[in-house]
């Protein structure tokens, strides 16, 4: 019979510890779902104090700041353990409709109670026996040890000594790697659960890892007890390294640690024997253990009498696939790579040459690339390789976005990741994943989800594979997608598309991204999950690596005369640093002869259509009397200048034509013609003309963007001979530089019109600088455009590529020339060395900054801290002496040596040296000694501008 009793009440805090668990990994899950953008948006509409805003901009990461809020939210009452409803009510006030959605489902997952549990309201009829009792924890895994992935060998070790005293199974430690930007997942969850102690096997690096700062606060929500045991020779108390999480050093910071890293076994036996007693007085009474595998299986398992393959070491195992999905897998994987050898296997370095194709692993040469420092975004460093993208260590961004100026490689970067997943290439992490995705976004207009995309451009045309099929797939793997060319999306414009919700994380957030983009059109990212890297183009070294490897093969003679040519030709080296203009250098000299001497970047180019245009001539049968030959086509050039010009200063930037359109326009002779020569092409295209319905149709593009600037030069010329012209403002001119410099460098008249167009812009300056020195004789409007650009600063940076620092370079030097005073130019950590033979100063670039006889203040502002030698000093003040007008020398954020005089012919230069931003010295030549010296801290701040 139904008792009537009412149960016996429930205490708040009875309750608070029966669900304390799930409610513990839902503030874990939701930490991983906050970016940058919710979490200030939430600050605000929470009405948090200033203070508590300020804590959250100085987090440092994106992880510490979304477990600061969680905290801060569930302190404040936002959420609680049976109750997120004003979080969600204010993440759709805010319209983060799914990101409410995706925090909704984790509350649920966790916690098994929807967003507000209607059993609040009576706490008394909540069952008690939510979660595992302790007995049941005391079964599992007791211990669990959270540590680095760099230190498996050592945290395996300790598991072994300490199950050697305790019992086998007594501890848990998860031996698969977490994908980068990975969440913690359920199985670390779970064991932590049933665990009673936490061990933080803590080693170099352990502060570093997101996911060990994961681990370590998830323990802590759930009051486990933490016991710090040290496997290297670490700094306790732990401090904040770069990159480090300050929360983790918090939490530790009271805690007893034991040593496990001494060499003398004596002293390791006894540091073991001490770790061994401290774990037997936090556990008690050990029973048998059972052990939990590694990781945890699914809930109930079936034991098979046949043996179990051992699991893929890059990915989860997941027995709960059916056969039909694991086929499914298998399917999915090959067409992936049958696409993909159909796009690195064709690869043509010279346009023309189409009888020859190469794959992309014969060609390719591994560029310079360079990764921004995550707190001094001024800052690059080298990497080593491109394998260095994706590091193997963890807490590193999920996304990285890759950008680079036109001609730097980054499509057949993209194309040798492919390779390398399609190859399994060894030491390659792009071998990695269970599946690599390859876009490229220019092909991608009214696409609207990754699944469509996969399944219209990567799978083949009879695939029988279903878009619910790719859904599924993707939505549970390791998945890496390459998204090529973000400069040429046509839907970039519109922020609801699949890639921004990628990239914000609003779905598929397991999914490791790389992007490439030009410099000047990067996407805006979700902060500090967006890893920056720039590639830097060819040095001396990788371009005799390609020289060798593909044009010449062992011809020694062959390698050193092409060589030569770029040693004597400054110019040409300096273009040439770009993968694009170095390849078809070495492939038309070696093909037929040398350069002749070059001087700007508009000869270089128009040498190489000349090139093209030639050899076409010479392979069509009857030469001159033939129609198809280049010159008779000259009329049609105007009406292909104003489509490329069109196309490029259109919002879209969008060099592709419908080829029936193009053909109506430019003639059917015209359009075989340019795609034989290689600057045209032609290709198959998908589009969508209706919901539902996919079409295929033949469209034109220009074999490279930089072909399109080229061409629409020419209509830029004509167009500004009307004196009337006024560039449009929506014309980006650091993305269209080359279009300027083109233009420039193809006519002398149209060119002075052109810089005295971009001297009137606001941003002008720097496209200026570029483009006078395409120019070989300088007009009234061009001297006067130059002069109020050397009026204010010129600066060389560290960050400037080599042909914006050679142009600056060249601009200073012929400024000089026509006896033009020169304000002051500032070398922003591009300094490097004084020559002792020579003058100039040398830039990290390998360039040189010759004496300016009108410049009147030089500002060497240098890396923070370095040391300035002795001999550097002499060469700076040496070189101060031929810049006749020079009145003063600054030198900031360096340690200068010792001297005991300086030269008497600084009678009429100020040498100021500013060591740290709010102090600086001014150096007295009657004194001989450095005096303090008032300073304006607005002197220069603009310096460290752009």
């Amino acid at each position: 019979m139904a008792s009537n009793a009412k149960p016996p009440p429930v205490s708040p805090k009875q309750r608070e510890e029966s669900v304390s668990p799930g409610f513990g990994c839902f503030k874990v899950a939701l930490s991983t779902v906050l970016t940058m953008e919710i979490i200030m948006q939430l600050a605000y509409v929470f009405e948090y104090p200033n203070c508590f805003i300020d804590d959250l901009r100085k987090a440092g990461t994106t992880t510490s700041c979304a477990l600061l809020m969680v905290s801060g939210m569930e302190e404040r009452g936002q959420i609680a353990p049976h109750d997120i409803s004003q979080l969600l009510d204010s993440l759709k006030d805010i319209g983060f409709l799914g990101t409410a959605s995706k925090v909704q489902k984790l509350f649920l997952k966790h916690t098994d109670r929807a967003a507000t549990d209607p059993a609040d309201a009576n706490p008394a009829a909540q069952p008690l026996n939510m979660t595992k009792s302790d007995s049941e924890k005391e079964t599992k895994n007791p211990i669990f040890i959270s540590f680095s992935f760099k230190a498996l060998e050592k945290a395996e070790n300790l598991k072994k000594k300490i199950e050697e005293s305790l019992g086998p199974g007594t501890c848990w430690l998860c031996k698969e790697r977490l994908s980068v930007g990975q969440g913690i997942r359920d199985e670390i969850a779970k064991a932590m659960d049933h665990a009673k102690v936490v061990i933080c096997a803590i080693s170099e690096g352990y502060t570093d890892s997101t996911e060990c700062q994961r681990e370590v606060n998830f323990a802590s929500d759930l009051k486990k007890t933490l016991i710090p045991v040290l496997l290297d020779d670490v700094q306790w108390p732990l401090k904040k390294s770069d990159g480090g999480f300050p929360g983790m050093s918090l939490i530790l910071a009271d805690k007893l640690y034991q040593n496990f890293f001494s060499e003398n076994p004596a002293d390791r036996e006894k540091d073991l024997d001490g770790l061994i007693n401290t774990l037997k007085g936090k556990l008690g009474s050990l029973p048998n253990p059972v052990p939990m595998p590694n990781p945890v299986p699914s809930p109930n398992p079936v034991p098979s009498p046949n043996p179990v393959p051992s699991p893929n070491p890059n990915r989860l195992p997941n027995p709960s696939k059916s056969d039909g999905e694991e086929g499914k897998m298998e399917a999915f994987i090959e067409e992936l790579k049958g696409t993909g050898r159909a796009l690195y296997d064709k690869i043509q370095p010279i346009p023309y040459v189409k009888n020859k194709l190469y794959s992309v692993g014969k060609v390719f040469i591994d560029v310079g690339m360079e990764r921004r420092d995550e707190h001094d975004h001024d800052s690059w460093r080298t990497l080593g390789s491109y394998h260095d993208i994706f590091p193997v260590e963890e807490g590193n961004p999920r996304i990285q976005i890759i950008e680079g100026d036109p001609g730097y490689g980054k499509s057949t970067l993209a194309l040798q990741m492919v390779y390398d997943w399609c190859n399994k290439v060894s030491g390659s992490p792009f071998s990695r994943p269970d599946i690599l995705i390859c876009l490229n976004l220019r092909q991608l207009k009214g696409i609207t989800s990754i699944a469509q995309a996969i399944k219209q451009f990567s799978l083949p045309f009879d695939s029988k594979l279903k878009l619910l099929d790719v859904e599924q797939l993707i939505s549970k793997n390791n998945i890496w997608v390459i998204f090529d060319a973000y400069d040429e999306y046509p839907d970039q414009h519109n922020e609801d598309n699949f890639v921004m919700q990628m990239l914000k994380g609003d779905i598929l957030r397991h999914v490791n991204i790389l992007l490439t983009t030009r410099s000047s059109c990067i996407p805006p990212g979700p902060g500090a999950l967006t890893g920056r890297l720039r590639l830097t183009g060819f040095d001396d070294a990788a371009r005799e690596r390609y020289i060798r490897k593909v044009v010449t093969g062992d011809d020694e003679e062959a390698v050193k005369k092409i060589l030569e040519q770029l040693n004597i030709n400054p110019t040409l080296g300096v273009l040439c640093q770009a993968p694009l203009f170095s390849v078809m250098y070495a492939h038309l000299t070696h093909k037929g002869g040398m350069l002749h001497k070059i001087s700007s970047v508009t000869e270089f180019f128009g040498h190489m259509i000349s090139c093209f245009l030639r050899h076409a001539q010479n392979k069509l049968p009857g030469a001159n009397e033939s129609p198809e030959n280049p010159q008779t086509h000259a009329d049609t050039h105007a009406a292909l200048d104003k489509l490329a010009f069109k196309a490029l200063t259109s919002k879209m930037q969008q060099l592709v034509w419908d080829r029936t359109s193009f053909v109506r326009e430019l003639g059917e002779d015209f359009c075989k013609l340019y795609v034989r020569v290689g600057i045209l092409v032609e290709e198959k295209e998908i589009y969508i003309p209706a919901p539902g319905k996919v079409r295929h149709k033949t469209v034109v593009r220009f074999y490279h963007k930089l072909f399109g600037e080229w061409y629409a030069a020419y209509h830029l010329i004509e167009c500004v001979k009307s004196r009337s012209y006024i560039l449009p403002e929506n014309i980006n001119l650091y993305d269209l530089k080359f279009l300027f410099m083109f233009a420039c460098g193809l006519d002398q008249p149209g060119g002075s019109q052109v810089i005295k167009l971009l001297g009137e812009r606001k941003d002008g300056a720097e496209s200026v600088v570029l483009c006078a020195p395409q120019v070989k004789e300088w007009s009234h409007d061009i001297l006067t455009t130059v002069r109020g650009i050397v009026s204010s600063y010129v600066r060389i940076g560290s960050d400037d590529s080599r042909l914006l620092q050679r142009s600056t370079i060249q601009l200073l030097e012929r400024a000089s020339q026509h006896k033009i005073p020169i304000s002051k130019v500032v070398l922003y950590r591009s300094f490097s060395s004084v020559d002792p033979d020579s003058l100039p100063l040398v830039l990290h670039s390998g360039l040189c900054l010759p004496p300016l006889s009108t410049l009147q203040e030089l500002v060497l502002e240098l890396e923070w801290g370095r040391e300035v030698t002795v001999d550097e000093w002499t060469g700076i003040l040496n070189y101060t002496n031929h810049c006749q007008l020079l009145k003063e020398l600054w030198l900031s954020f360096c340690l200068l040596p010792w001297m005991d005089s300086f030269p008497a012919s600084l009678d009429n230069v100020e040498v100021s040296w500013m060591p740290i931003l709010s102090t600086s010295f001014l150096y007295s030549l009657r004194s001989g000694k450095w005096q303090v010296r008032e300073l304006l801290i607005t002197k220069h701040v603009v310096i460290t501008e752009r």
